[in-house]
């Protein structure tokens, strides 16, 4: 009898033709994922069996948690040795583990030339465990569901499982790019982004000096933190001093905001295209701040036809706080230190802006100048934990 690691799809069941690609691609996000341990990985059109050393299974479980794609994992006890009595010795030990009073039975016999149909083995292990132990069976409310598994290549038992992050395989539905603040919101719209199976790479914009270096190493910070989840993503910083100052020096003072939406977007859709993201993505929620008004941000899309993904558009402020804490992201996104978001606001910014007042401020100044520039000199962070990394902190 062996420890072996289970994992259950969850919503890449409701995949038909497209199955095989999704199975295949969260095979090898987990590989990447568990790049430091030996292991095995066996799978078919149901389940996924994972082989690690017994000393490094709950860290692999640990890793596990953090992918998307795996609706449950399960730490199983394997047995080639399908007789019904070795079942029941087998799940009598695994039920004695815990300090329960109720359980209950239930088995899945994907091999179906073993002799015993599925009821009746859940049947003979229930009454085994009855006669061995003072539990109860309670088949609405149990303490403890027993899971049995008996599958070609043997027997699988094991308790209730624990519960994966669902969603898609990182990478199956494209990439995006993602306009990552040093706030609390664009780090979880991320998070949510790569929940539905999109790769992200992550852009910045700075304004130094108005923004310091403590400003960009939270947000090398929180981009590493997103990579626990995502892979192989790679961080932009775009220099947007000179835009900014020339809007703030030149233009309409309640439109600043507005129109430095506007060139972030030119920039990040030109970046989007360079590096093959299918979308851009953004902390927006629908009224949170002025900019965030549907007439804000209709003035904001005029400038692109690129898609806009803004996963955070119908939630609250306390729910978006509650996904960051979860993620470990929060206390690294209220860290005192202002990006170009929070410097240069205005007084009274509008709130219903007026798109021909836009493009006559914006015709005072040659932008395409400045944003060809400033798309010309990003600077790539790497995001691996290299020293070099971590002397900037």
């Amino acid at each position: 009898m062996k420890e072996v690691i289970l994992i259950k799809y969850g919503e890449l069941t409701t995949k038909k033709d497209n199955r095989n690609f999704f199975i295949n691609t969260l095979r090898k996000n987990i590989l990447l994922k568990l790049s430091s341990f030996k292991v095995d990985i066996k799978d078919d059109y149901y389940r996924m069996f994972i082989y690690a050393k017994e000393e490094d299974i709950d860290s692999v479980v640990e890793i596990l948690s953090t992918i998307f794609g795996i609706h449950e994992i399960d730490i199983c006890y394997m047995s080639e040795d399908v007789n019904i009595d070795n079942i029941k010795k087998i799940a009598l030990d695994i039920i004695k583990e815990d300090n329960i009073k109720t359980f209950k039975v239930e088995t899945n016999r994907s091999d179906k030339s073993y002799p015993i149909k599925s009821m009746d083995v859940s049947r003979d292990v229930g009454a085994y465990i009855l006669k061995n132990t003072d539990l109860k069976v309670d088949v609405h409310t149990p303490n403890t569901l027993l899971h049995i598994e008996i599958r070609h290549e043997g027997v699988y038992i094991y308790k209730d499982g624990i519960k994966g992050l669902g969603g898609y395989p990182v990478s199956t539905l494209g990439r995006a790019l993602l306009m990552l603040s040093g706030g609390i919101d664009s780090p979880v719209a991320g998070y949510l982004t790569i929940k539905r199976g999109v790769e992200l790479y992550y852009l910045y914009f700075e304004s130094r000096p108005h923004t310091s270096i403590e400003a960009r190493n939270k947000v090398i910070e929180l981009a590493r933190k997103l990579e626990k989840y995502n892979s192989n993503g790679k961080l932009m910083v775009v220099n947007f001093t000179k835009i900014q100052e020339t809007i703030y020096k030149n233009l309409d003072n309640e439109y600043l905001i507005t129109i430095m939406r506007r060139m972030m977007y030119r920039i990040a859709e030109q970046i989007a295209r360079k590096n093959k993201c299918l979308a851009i993505v953004n902390g927006e929620s629908v009224g949170q701040v002025a900019s965030q008004t549907l007439s804000s941000i209709l003035a904001v899309n005029d400038v692109t036809n690129y898609p806009i993904l803004r996963p955070l558009c119908s939630f609250d402020k306390l729910d978006i706080i509650e996904i960051s804490k979860k993620i470990d992201t929060y206390e690294t996104s209220i860290l005192p230190y202002e990006d170009c978001c929070t410097i240069f606001v205005p007084k009274h910014p509008v709130i219903n802006p007026n798109l021909k007042h836009i493009l006559e401020e914006e015709s005072k100044c040659d932008f395409d100048s400045l944003i060809e520039e400033a798309v010309n000199n990003i600077e790539i962070i790497n995001l691996k934990e290299t020293q070099e990394y971590k002397d900037l902190l």
